[in-house]
């Protein structure tokens, strides 16, 4: 790394969590590592279950206190949080590219993002937090809104700082402890990062404690008595298993997850600007994104202009090193994610579909993929890739693009390019969490509610103040009267 370390110094945090301080972890330690060369960045400690357990304790303890602060102190915690990741943009920009494999402006974005969560955060102490009741009663009648108590919080691997970051924030905003573990494939951007923000912010101790670790140290923040709220985002798969143990231990879960985003393509759109969004929607950041377009609908009058167009993009797109040479495709996160990109590109030419370009890998390198003839039932069409795969399907009817988008278990983000007055008749047909006409499926923002549907999550929502005070808050009804009531025991 660069030897601009004033925000990250390894010297730090190398090899320890943030629990208590920085302190060692009792499962050892991992390297990081840097897909694009294998090369180790440096070296975090691995939390097992009895740390999640102790961490969970003292921020139930840390949070009290926390709770009780004046909402202009928690505020000003979130802005000074969110001045980090700007004050120490290069350095913390370059721990993205290289932990990640990411392109520049992906890592621009995630840090952009990540200062505005926290600004859009430093609002809420002072939001309204609860209404005053209609009452047949002798008495005030309240509903108010109290921080629910220790929040943990999982994030994934591709888009670590923001989708850490998002929870992390409002749920301290409103006056919670966080623990947070981070994916241990990247628990710097995922995690240290947003721990040094807030440690220079000056965040009492305790109130955040990251914890990288395995599945261990997951369930274990399914089981934590203290932990009164989990934030999942990953796949589906394990989301189910987060979910059940939280439902089974009677904790509050919110579930974002995988998506199998549609792309619908209407008849009479700009075939070049419309080939254009799907190979960004399909091909940034490899496709390691949720809500990449991983399913290309594309009216049947201007098919094969499309598919030719996108071949032709995919095709002149290099494929190296982000940090080093800058390529606009970087790698794959490991070897087992290449390979479950590959066993789907593979399974789905054997059922049918025509590789027009692509299905290439060296190392962690996969070239951008466009694959034709695909059929509703092809693997490549019906799971979720994760890869920068585009398969490419035709329609001859609005009804009929509907039926094919909804017949996905996921419902997460579809993007419609093309008239807008047909655009806006097939988004009031689609069963999806976000909507985007005219533009690709790949959007976030801090202030917008962002979830899915279906097996792309349990319905909640992150982003904007009505969702993350219903995220991370309990309503409590409260009555108020000037005397003790009369009763007649």
């Amino acid at each position: 790394m660069s030897d601009r370390r004033t925000g990250l110094d390894p010297e730090r945090w190398n090899g320890r969590l943030f629990t208590d301080g920085w302190t060692t972890g009792s499962a050892g330690t991992t390297d990081v590592h840097e897909p694009a060369t294998g090369n180790v960045l440096g070296q975090v400690a691995l939390a097992n279950e009895e740390d999640v357990l102790t961490a969970a304790r003292r921020s139930a303890v840390a949070q009290r206190e926390w709770a009780a602060q004046k909402p202009e102190v928690r505020a000003a915690v979130l802005r000074r949080a969110g001045a980090f990741f700007g004050d120490h943009e290069a350095e913390l920009a370059e721990w993205i590219q290289r932990e990640t494999g990411a392109i520049a402006p992906k890592a621009g974005l995630e840090l952009h993002v990540a200062a505005n969560e926290c600004f859009d955060a430093a609002a809420l102490p002072h939001h309204r937090h609860g209404d005053v009741l209609a009452s047949d009663g002798d008495h005030w009648s309240f509903a108010r809104r109290l921080p629910a108590g220790v929040v943990g919080v999982i994030s994934p691997f591709n888009f670590p700082l923001i989708l850490s970051i998002r929870s992390v924030a409002p749920a301290l905003a409103l006056g919670n402890s966080v623990v947070l573990k981070p994916d241990p494939r990247t628990p710097v951007s995922g995690g240290y990062l947003i721990a040094r923000a807030f440690e220079e912010a000056g965040l009492p101790a305790g109130v955040l404690q990251v914890l990288p670790g395995g599945a261990d140290a997951g369930a274990a923040l399914t089981e934590a008595p203290e932990i009164a709220v989990v934030s999942f985002t990953g796949s589906t798969a394990a989301g189910r298993k987060v979910g059940e143990a939280c439902g089974r231990n009677l904790k509050r879960v919110h579930l974002e997850l995988g998506g199998n985003n549609a792309l619908v393509v209407l008849p009479g759109a700009d075939v070049a600007a419309a080939a254009s969004a799907g190979a960004f929607g399909s091909f940034l950041h490899q496709g390691q994104i949720c809500m990449t377009a991983g399913r290309h609908l594309v009216h049947e009058s201007i098919r094969d202009e499309y598919v030719a167009a996108l071949r032709e993009k995919a095709a002149q797109l290099p494929v190296g090193d982000p940090w080093a040479d800058q390529a606009p495709i970087g790698p794959i996160i490991d070897a087992g994610q290449r390979d479950h990109v590959d066993r789907i590109v593979r399974d789905a030419e054997r059922a049918g579909a025509t590789i027009e370009t692509g299905g290439t890998s060296e190392g962690l390198f996969y070239r951008p993929t466009v694959l034709s003839n695909v059929a509703v039932d092809n693997p490549a069409w019906s799971e979720e890739i994760f890869g920068p795969v585009a398969p490419v399907m035709s329609f001859s009817t609005v009804a009929e693009a509907a039926d094919i988008v909804n017949a996905s278990d996921y419902g997460l983000s579809v993007g419609i390019l093309g008239d807008v007055g047909t655009a806006m008749q097939l988004a009031d047909l689609v069963h999806s969490g976000k909507v985007h006409i005219n533009e690709q499926t790949v959007a976030d923002e801090s202030n917008a509610p962002f979830g899915g549907v279906g097996d792309s999550g349990n319905g909640s929502r992150f982003g904007g103040y009505d969702a993350n005070i219903e995220a991370f808050t309990e309503t409590q009804w409260l009555t108020v009267r000037s005397d003790i009531a009369p009763y007649p025991f």
